[in-house]
């Protein structure tokens, strides 16, 4: 599973200081300097208490496919300091042509349950390369990580209902409006709208017709009539064009002359209006004429409060389409990852650890060659440590040692995790030395795994007012170095 809608390399798609850092890297001869970054959010988007990892397909489709074309270097010598001078020499132009990616990238498989400040992607390798990478691995997985959380609240609320995605028309361009399908399968819906979604990605489509249909008929009853002559086998009817519950009872008309030629009327769409009272008449309507098992679709610029809000006035609702403040995620736009330098290779051969200080603390990064365990029991999921893997080698974090983990926010609040300890290490080797090691799953694999995931996490930590805060700490070991690079780097 790749990016298939854009095969070909984009390896323009980045912030021009990206590569003018890159072209400062080659000129101060530190190009091939062996570096560690890791790509990571702060908080959890729409207040809540989770986060989908996604977008690893489209990253791994990225890395397979970097290099400058031709085009691309011409673009490049085009571009101008201050003084109208090129911005770049040429012969970094031709360092560029023949630049192949010899980076080793872990990261969590898509579908994992995240957390803030864990590393979902770690790439390590010659600083240049690493550099380059920045901008295109955050706009790849900041995207498709929030609209897959997005998707995972919908369904959660949605429970056993079907969940559709109804949203290419309301995003943000085509890109936008693909990359949502896919992430928005991924995180629990069941079904889109979007037909080369579909097709490229092996979603299933859903549909129903507009209000443009019944309005281009003389009167409702023959839109309905006709509708179901073209589509037997797929009918279910908007039915709020002009009078919602006449809509319905027209329907029914329609259903009827189905159930004579052996078919059977799918559904009806609510599309405006009281839809927990207009449900509950229409299900009445349907019921009582023999249409028990004909669904009720609304849509409606609904998201998983007014979901929610519906199911308990009792709407009567089996299929949920979401358009809008799903693909644009719209009440949180941005996920907010970022990428920061953890560890340098030194002349010697040892790390020197990297990290950024800030007067806030939510903004300190953590150095290190950080890995992630996630420790758990017979209820599920109970606690993410990072580490450091090759701080006094992997070894002393093996099952038969136990680990300390501290809040680094909070040095008082402590974990002890005693040998045995169930556990998983959460970031796996996708890419080694520029070779890709790690075979994609299918998209519906993923589709499982976020299901799976989300079943291990205490009902708590997926409410979502004022959810549970899900423990992730550093090992005591990072901790202490975290600490200790902090005081001294302020100068204490």
């Amino acid at each position: 599973m790749t990016n298939k809608l854009y095969d070909t390399s984009l390896s323009l798609l980045t912030d021009l200081y990206q590569v003018t850092m890159a072209y400062g890297y080659w000129q101060s001869e530190t190009a091939e300097k062996e570096a560690v970054f890791n790509l990571y959010f702060r908080k959890n988007p729409f207040g809540g208490g989770f986060t989908i990892a996604c977008g690893l397909a489209n990253v791994i489709g990225y890395i397979n496919h970097f290099g400058f074309s031709k085009k691309d270097l011409r673009y490049l010598r085009t571009l101008t300091g201050n003084d109208g001078r090129p911005l770049f020499e040429e012969a970094f132009i031709e360092y560029l042509a023949q630049l192949k990616l010899t980076c080793t990238i872990d990261a969590m498989p898509e579908g994992t349950v995240v957390f803030p400040n864990e590393p979902l992607i770690r790439v390590r390798g010659p600083i240049l390369q690493c550099q380059l990478l920045e901008t295109p691995l955050l706009n790849l997985i900041n995207f498709e990580s929030l609209i897959a959380t997005k998707a995972a609240r919908l369904r959660l609320v949605a429970e056993t209902d079907t969940l559709l995605e109804f949203g290419l028309r309301r995003a943000q361009g085509v890109d936008g409006g693909m990359t949502a399908s896919r992430a928005a399968y991924i995180g629990g819906c069941d079904a889109t709208s979007n037909v080369l979604a579909g097709k490229l990605y092996d979603i299933p489509v859903r549909g129903t017709h507009a209000h443009s249909w019944v309005m281009s008929f003389d009167d409702e009853k023959q839109a309905f009539d006709t509708y179901a002559n073209v589509l037997p086998n797929n009918v279910t009817l908007l039915v709020d064009t002009y009078d919602t519950l006449q809509g319905v009872r027209h329907a029914i008309e329609t259903g009827n002359r189905l159930k004579e030629q052996g078919h059977k009327l799918a559904g009806i769409r609510l599309d405006s209006g009281d839809l927990a009272y207009l449900s509950i008449e229409a299900r009445k309507l349907l019921d009582e004429a023999g249409f028990q098992d004909t669904a009720i679709v609304a849509s409606n610029d609904l998201d998983e409060t007014i979901i929610g809000s519906l199911k308990q006035q009792g709407a009567r609702i089996d299929i949920w389409g979401v358009g809008t403040k799903l693909v644009t995620a719209y009440d949180q736009p941005a996920l907010g990852g970022v990428y920061k330098l953890a560890a340098l290779r030194n002349e010697k051969g040892t790390w020197d650890y990297k990290m950024k200080l800030s007067e806030q603390a939510i903004k300190i990064s953590t150095p290190g060659i950080q890995q992630v365990r996630r420790f758990q029991n017979e209820r599920g999921f109970i606690s993410d440590m990072i580490y450091d893997q090759e701080m006094d080698g992997l070894d002393r974090h093996s099952a038969d040692k136990p680990s300390v983990m501290i809040d680094p926010l909070d040095f008082t609040k402590r974990r002890r995790f005693e040998a045995g300890q169930p556990h998983e290490d959460l970031l796996v080797t996708v890419f080694e030395d520029g070779k890709q090691v790690y075979k994609n799953p299918d998209i519906h694999s993923v589709r499982t795994r976020v299901q799976k995931q989300l079943a291990n996490l205490h009902p708590g930590v997926k409410r979502f007012v004022n959810p549970h805060l899900y423990p992730v700490g550093l090992e005591k070991n990072l901790n202490d170095l975290k600490t200790e690079l902090i005081l001294k780097l302020r100068g204490e």
